[in-house]
């Protein structure tokens, strides 16, 4: 037999060392784990002082482990031939995992529009799915919305605004190589968000015409281009003329 103090402590989280090959990712990881400079410093870091902070899993049918934060840690400990890492087990629900791994990366200094907009977009879904549940309380997730606009409270956890959490949502409507574009700095972003409202025909044949022309469409050009994809008239050889048009040059004026 065992007291209750036992059994409250066995059920409390606590940091266990689970082989590598054992964690699989999160599925549709919206951040990418780049193999740059930091991850080597970090694989570095790892193998002179070994993982400081315990990553997060938690456990799946099959046996294995679900990473929901350490994919950075993950990889370094693969780089030096690391088989364990250290993590802490947690039972969550799909919403209280997709919050902590959005909220986990979103500390990050250098984030992509890309790595934004699908976070966004999955940490707004799950807090609707928990609005609309009854079977969870407060948690990792916060209390139950009732009523509060899951935009609005998005919004005041990101630091983004309303609008701006919108507007990297709708990137999420982009076609890969467009939304590649976009991160690569060679697509504004209030740009991509008007072209996010084409159809995927049209977009692909929009990046035809940017390929020809070499050249990214202005706010202005979007939006009339937007407008001819809406009235079912736009066509290449519209969006060669739009593209064609010689720009005006951006004044910026500080009051």
């Amino acid at each position: 037999f065992t007291t209750q103090e036992e059994r409250d402590i066995a059920t409390q989280p606590r940091v266990q060392e689970i082989p590598i090959d054992q964690i699989d990712d999160f599925p549709n990881h919206p951040f990418k784990v780049r193999m740059d400079d930091n991850m080597i410093e970090m694989a570095e870091s790892v193998k002179q002082h070994g993982i400081l902070v315990p990553a997060i899993v938690r456990p799946k049918e099959n046996g294995h482990y679900e990473m929901v934060a350490g994919h950075r840690r993950k990889l370094a400990c693969t780089l030096i031939a690391k088989l364990q890492l250290p993590c802490i087990v947690r039972e969550l629900t799909d919403e209280e995992a997709t919050v902590i791994m959005v909220d986990s990366n979103l500390q990050r200094e250098q984030l992509l529009p890309s790595e934004k907009a699908f976070a966004y977009k999955m940490k707004l879904d799950a807090m609707k799915r928990q609005g609309r549940r009854t079977d969870l309380t407060s948690g990792q997730i916060g209390p139950k919305l009732q009523g509060t606009r899951t935009n609005q409270l998005l919004a005041e956890q990101t630091g983004d605004s309303v609008k701006q959490v919108q507007r990297y949502i709708r990137l999420t409507h982009l076609v890969r190589p467009i939304l590649d574009m976009v991160d690569q700095n060679n697509f504004a972003l209030n740009a991509a968000v008007e072209i996010s409202y084409l159809p995927e025909e049209h977009q692909n044949t929009l990046l035809e015409a940017m390929d020809y022309a070499q050249v990214s469409p202005s706010l202005a050009q979007a939006r009339r281009i937007r407008a001819f994809s809406d009235s079912g008239k736009l066509d290449a050889n519209v969006l060669d003329a739009i593209l064609s048009e010689e720009k005006p040059l951006e004044r910026k004026v500080t009051l």
